[in-house]
């Protein structure tokens, strides 16, 4: 079984920092050309821009809220490495939200932000993938892995929105799973509890008792590395995976399988 990537082009998009960061950063050390996507452009530059040069290191800027921003990073990725086999949808935001404000702003923002990006280029590369195969029936289509979280079966009140966006991706990965089917194109994802992300690094500075209340919740008692997560998606992305698609990869430490009432109820 080959958990290789070597030769293979990424676009991995939420690139800046965090989790994104160490996908690409990984993908680079195992010899795949990585497209880092992000709309914070400084970040980009302190981060890969002076590796940028390299022939397997590319970032492109952008809002991909927007149509044209999709359809030009796909151009770009194209333009640096001629084809793209690979698609990590990274680019995620956490957003509070009370669930009896009649303000449907911050689950919108989230829709917008989480989701549709997701399935717009999702389903523009796949297009790519398509062409690339051609019409040889052996070879693999291509492997698009969908960042969520386990907020999709986990509910939390003050997570309305993300919650929602969640369980979105985790249907818009089955769906695309069997629409790309025919063509193999694998959908997966990988959901996620506590990973020392950018925001929770954030989180955690300005409460530092909230990493006691995670640890206490999670069997493993711990919070994960980003490189933790990166492992679980190299799999997805790789032929070892090969016959794996329409799945949602949990990485939790163990939290969705606690009950959360105190004492046993039946």
């Amino acid at each position: 079984m080959s958990f290789s990537i070597a030769g293979k082009t990424a676009i991995v998009t939420g690139a800046a920092n965090g989790i994104g960061l160490a996908i690409g950063r990984q993908f680079l050390e195992k010899g795949a050309n990585v497209m880092f996507a992000d709309m914070d452009e400084k970040r980009l530059i302190a981060e890969v821009g002076d590796r940028a040069g390299d022939e397997n290191v590319r970032y492109f800027a952008g809002d991909l809220r927007e149509k044209l921003t999709t359809a030009n990073l796909l151009s770009a990725t194209l333009d640096a490495f001629d084809q793209v086999d690979i698609l990590v949808n990274g680019a995620r935001q956490v957003m509070a939200s009370d669930p009896l404000d009649g303000d449907d702003e911050s689950v919108v923002a989230l829709l917008n932000q989480n989701v549709i990006p997701t399935m717009r280029l999702s389903q523009l590369v796949a297009r790519r993938m398509i062409k690339q195969r051609g019409s040889d029936p052996d070879r693999p289509g291509g492997s698009i892995i969908n960042l969520s979280s386990i907020a999709a079966r986990r509910t939390h009140p003050d997570l309305l929105g993300y919650s929602v966006a969640s369980a979105a991706l985790d249907q818009l990965t089955r769906s695309l799973a069997v629409a790309l089917a025919p063509y193999r194109i694998r959908v997966n994802a990988v959901a996620f509890g506590s990973v020392m992300s950018a925001s929770l690094q954030g989180t955690l500075r300005e409460n530092s008792s909230y990493r006691s209340d995670i640890e206490d919740h999670t069997p493993l008692s711990r919070i994960a590395a980003p490189a933790e997560l990166a492992d679980a998606v190299q799999f997805l992305a790789s032929e070892g995976s090969g016959f794996m698609t329409g799945q949602i990869l949990t990485l939790d430490g163990g939290r969705t399988l606690l009950d959360p009432v105190a004492a046993p109820a039946h």
